[in-house]
């Protein structure tokens, strides 16, 4: 069934026409990607059918009693609430009732109700009508919806009473997506939903659309995040709409396909325009010749029929793109950078236990690991910008780095993009404005001051003035981060062409599946090193958890064998199944509370903020002992 309908609509954004003509409908269900460059109007398309904005033109109707689900930005209402409170935002009706309900439970169980039998049976008629609106609402199910969702995004139940305007922006970014996913609206509506999500929590996002009964419209650059999720993939382009139903990898076929028939219709038309032209000029010519008015009147009616000629629109086959021309300015030698007994300690917090690794010249390797695993430490002590407790890092001969942080932020925020940019890269106006061009800066675009740039300008500007420096080694952390799908295609392309050695921190699946020839994993301290992308890591991976856990079920099924199976506390046989499931559930739940804990060590650490810091580690460590004795407890049961 047709949930929105929109039909040639138009939209202005002042004097610009950003939709022009488009077309498009959305089924219950579907979960539809709605892609295209930054600036495209996506954005402003979901607020059209969310209802935050009028069209211009054309007809957009939505099913009647549809809900949508919808926070384009973080509302200023926020600001006041609890983290507790924005997450059940969508309950409010609901969180209302459970008020109502406690203060009647107060009145009822005082002395007046008690000594009063008709207001007592007054006050239980209401409590029943709340309690029974409070039930239908779902209001019992509430709170395990919002745990399920926190769990998923990693968002620390800790911070429930914190106030929400006390967090970071990608703090807010998750629990605003909380807000929205808990409530399970008719048709969620999702803008870039997994920026500031670790792969776990991407991975978690996936399977909650996959099984999710509601319609998603989700604008993502992420593009192996839109092949696992997308059924259906509507790009914007020059103002209109097309529709493509298949995930992102089909839509790339799919794409190619029909530019290349356009083109073939396009140059046909062409050919025969020409003629029809090259027709009204002989007619008209032979008129004037013989002087016969019959040759006037087939060259007009000729022209009439041109007029009326719906004329293909030439495709645009190559559209401009960022150049980022990476080449460097010396090679450097074969052994770029190693580290061999690397120790890092915060307090008690052990970051890094007796690490190593090493990069040989021209290698391409993708650092992963959890929120809080290290990375960025790592990254730190390999620059030199910070000291190991022990062990040493050796850098290659002729090296030079080249380093772009994840979040760096705008200096100096009322200069123009073209005085940063002369300032940082020591250049003179001409030749700065020239190179640029070759990063999308036109024209009055460079006289942008820095605060007004989006993320994805900034990161451009960034990886401009690096590539300026013509480094031979790359460090980069999270470079696509806020990129539009040309941006990161013509980054990617770069950094294969690239002669040099690049180490990047990246969660873009696509992004490592192109570029990784190598993989390490950042986990408890240790670097663990695979061979391949991103793919070849998720199966190696798959494949050592198998056979740890055939091993583990092996060795439990042998001492059971031998008659040394521990005693039960309560003498009873062995657990039903229902039992054994529901230590599974507690195991989930501690597995993913401690991935919480290990975003926030990640986030004091960045602050520095060394005391909160023990703390947290001590509770990291209660749950891990509490994991590892139910781990122990769940192989007794399953043997």
């Amino acid at each position: 069934m047709i949930i929105v309908n929109v039909q040639q609509i138009k939209k202005y954004h002042a004097a610009n026409l950003v939709l022009d003509g488009v077309t498009l409908q959305l089924q219950e269900g579907e979960k539809v990607g709605l892609i295209g460059r930054n600036g495209c109007g996506k954005s402003t398309l979901l607020r059209l059918i969310a209802g935050h904005e009028q069209v211009d033109d054309g007809m957009l109707t939505v099913k009647r009693d549809l809900q949508i689900g919808y926070l384009p930005q973080i509302p200023a209402a926020f600001e006041s609430l609890t983290v507790y409170e924005v997450m059940a935002y969508g309950f409010r009706e609901l969180m209302a009732c459970r008020q109502e309900m406690s203060e009647l439970e107060r009145e009822m169980a005082g002395e007046e109700a008690a000594n009063d039998a008709v207001k007592l049976e007054r006050l239980l008629k209401t409590y029943a009508l709340a309690q029974e609106k409070f039930e239908q609402g779902g209001g019992y199910d509430m709170d395990t919806a919002i745990d399920q969702v926190a769990s998923g995004l990693r968002i620390d139940r800790s911070y429930d009473q914190r106030s929400f305007s006390s967090l970071s922006g990608g703090e807010k970014t998750r629990i605003v997506l909380a807000s929205q996913l808990v409530v399970r609206p008719d048709l969620l509506l999702l803008d870039e939903p997994t920026n500031h999500l670790d792969l776990k929590g991407i991975e978690w996002l996936e399977q909650f659309i996959q099984h999710y009964e509601g319609a998603c419209v989700i604008v993502s650059h992420d593009r192996y995040f839109l092949d696992t999720v997308g059924t259906k993939m509507i790009e914007l382009e020059d103002g209109e709409a097309h529709t493509y139903h298949c995930n992102y990898s089909g839509y790339l076929k799919e794409k190619e396909e029909r530019l290349l028939q356009q083109f073939a219709q396009f140059q046909e038309q062409q050919k025969v325009i020409r003629k029809m032209k090259e027709t009204i000029r002989q007619l008209e010519e032979w008129g004037r010749i013989g002087d016969n008015g019959k040759f006037f009147k087939r060259a007009a009616s000729i022209r009439k029929a041109l007029e009326r000629l719906e004329t293909v629109k030439r495709p645009v086959l190559e559209r401009n793109t960022a150049e980022f021309e990476l080449s460097p300015l010396d090679r450097s030698g074969r052994n770029v950078i190693s580290f061999e007994g690397l120790t890092k300690q915060f307090g008690e917090r052990v970051i890094l236990r007796e690490a190593e690794g090493g990069l040989l010249y021209g290698e391409k390797v993708v650092l992963l690991g959890d929120n809080g695993s290290g990375k960025t430490t790592l990254f730190k002590l390999l620059l030199g910008v910070m000291e190991a407790d022990s062990g040493q890092v050796a850098q290659g001969t002729r090296l030079e780095i080249g380093y772009l942080a994840q979040q760096e932020p705008l200096k100096g925020n009322k200069q123009t993009v073209l005085e940063h940019f002369r300032l940082e890269g020591g250049l003179e106006e001409g030749e700065a404005r020239n190179v640029l061009a070759k990063y999308l800066f036109y024209g009055a675009d460079v006289f942008k001051p820095l605060a007004a740039l989006s993320g994805g300008e900034w990161s451009r500007l960034r990886l401009a003035l690096l590539v300026r420096r013509k480094p031979n080694l790359l460090l980069l952390d999270e470079p696509t981060n806020h990129l539009d799908v040309a941006s990161r295609e013509a980054l990617e392309e770069a950094l294969e062409d690239f002669p040099g050695t690049v180490l990047a921190i990246s969660h873009d699946r696509y992004f490592i599946n192109r570029l990784a020839k190598r993989v390490w994993e950042l986990a408890q301290g240790k670097v663990a090193t695979y061979l391949g992308n991103y793919d070849d890591f998720k199966a190696k991976r798959e494949e050592r958890l198998a056979q740890a856990n055939s091993s583990a079920k092996g060795e439990a099924r042998t001492a059971k064998g031998a008659g040394i199976e521990k005693p039960r506390s309560n003498g009873s046989p062995a657990p039903a199944e229902s039992k054994l499931e529901h230590m599974e559930q507690e195991i989930a739940k501690l597995e993913a509370e401690i991935a919480i804990a290990d975003a926030e060590l990640e986030r004091l650490d960045r602050m520095g903020d060394t005391e909160n810091l023990e703390k947290q580690w001590r509770e990291r460590e209660e749950l891990q002992t509490r994991l590892d004795q139910r781990l122990e407890q769940w192989l007794e049961l399953s043997s």
